[in-house]
């Protein structure tokens, strides 16, 4: 434990969530994205000297730096371990299984993948094997079981341009496929939706097809709209990741304030 105490205090954290903010980036399928509204001001003409102030968050679950529980996607109405969606699972109030309370928490190895190097990706760009591989090798990491991988497309300091970002580069099915094979833990990027956001793939038929590989398939968790520019700009490509998903009964995400310690 002194050891260990010693190693956290002499580390660098790096924060990897981005600003929460009313007209920060939001998928389409997700809006109104997050709102903040201040409910109980201070105020004068209060009974006592002290007054309080609160406010009240509406946002849906995938809004800013958020991880996507199982449960968000389903292939075919099947959920990963092949749990139908029509079998009493998904509630008005949520999932009976597989929502993000049921997700442990994150402590593990990270790896960054700075695939963007000193150069934004071009927008919409497929990110390939090649990429993935070169960029690991450039970083002189290798990627093991139980691993974090956090992809950089530079996309995460176009955070206050949505426009920009949300035209992002992303993974490849066949990316996804590579990253499977490593048996991460979990998986992230620097953008909105780790795939990019629109073209239907031709194998699989679908958009997004990363989400269909890894959350329905492989059950690999996904984070979303990471902030990985300290990190790259310090070249440090291996650290200690923790992760920890908000407690959400049945919720199919849950904004997240990753930290990387190196």
């Amino acid at each position: 434990m002194p050891e260990l105490a010693e190693a956290l205090a002499s580390g660098r954290v790096f924060d990897l969530e981005q600003l929460r903010y009313a007209g920060a980036p939001s998928h389409p399928a997700h809006q109104p994205g997050f709102n903040y509204f201040l409910h109980r001001h201070h105020a004068r003409g209060a009974a006592e000297s002290r007054t309080g102030a609160s406010g009240i968050v509406v946002m849906p679950e995938h809004s800013g730096t958020h991880i996507d529980a199982l449960a968000h996607q389903a292939e075919n109405l099947t959920l990963h371990g092949g749990v139908h969606v029509d079998s009493g699972v998904q509630t008005s109030a949520g999932f009976r299984v597989l929502g993000i309370e049921t997700m442990a928490p994150l402590v593990t190895r990270g790896v960054l993948l700075d695939v963007a190097g000193g150069q934004r990706l071009a927008p919409e760009h497929s990110i390939t094997v090649d990429e993935l591989e070169r960029a690991a090798k450039g970083a002189r990491v290798e990627i093991r079981a139980g691993d974090v991988v956090l992809v950089r497309t530079g996309y995460g300091a176009l955070w206050s341009e949505p426009a920009e970002y949300l035209r992002g580069a992303g993974v490849s099915a066949a990316g996804s496929r590579w990253l499977i094979e490593k048996q991460v833990r979990a998986v992230g990027a620097d953008n909105m939706a780790w795939d990019v956001m629109g073209p239907t793939d031709p194998e699989l038929g679908v958009t997004l097809p990363g989400h269909v590989l890894l959350l329905v398939r492989a059950g690999v968790p996904i984070i979303e709209n990471l902030n990985l520019e300290e990190l790259a700009a310090a070249a440090v490509n291996e650290f200690a990741f923790v992760c920890l998903p908000l407690k959400m009964r049945g919720a199919t995400g849950s904004p997240v304030r990753p930290i990387a310690i190196a």
